[in-house]
């Protein structure tokens, strides 16, 4: 239990670090290049969810957020005590608090990585996280299916 706790604070320290860092240093509505073509910072601000949609709707966010966060601690500890069920919802909890944090500070998420070989919306460190939750996710039901 210790080592996902300590797994979950890492990615939340890390995804609020590298926001700080990218409003600090990256002036506002601006990017620059790391990797010409390829990858670039950002810095945005997001006050919808995933690609910008719900625009404005703080409130919702924020109490999809805390029954997101209830549900997925309560399975955590409860039912799912496999060890693939803990490792997506540790990364399930740690994306989900890294963007509410933002939300609470600041009425919106701060977004920095910009894929420039693609069409795709700019994404945070926590969006990354959740992402790999939901794969885990998948992967642990898969596994559960295989074995019945």
């Amino acid at each position: 239990m210790l080592l996902y706790l300590l797994i979950m604070t890492g990615l939340i320290i890390a995804d609020q670090g590298l926001k700080a860092y990218i409003v600090n240093y990256l002036a506002l509505n601006t990017s620059q290049s790391v990797l010409p073509g390829i990858f670039s910072w950002a810095h945005l601000r997001n006050y919808g969810a995933a690609w910008s949609m719900l625009m404005g709707q703080q409130w919702l966010f924020v109490v999809i957020s805390l029954v997101s966060l209830v549900a997925f601690s309560y399975f955590f500890k409860k039912e799912y005590a496999k060890v693939w069920y803990r490792w997506s919802f540790t990364f399930l909890i740690a994306g989900t608090i890294g963007n509410f944090i933002d939300r609470l500070r600041f009425g919106y998420v701060v977004d920095m990585f910009q894929l420039d070989f693609i069409n795709f919306p700019i994404f945070n460190l926590a969006d990354v996280v959740l992402t790999t939750g939901v794969i885990l996710l998948i992967i642990a039901l898969l596994r559960d299916e295989d074995e019945e």
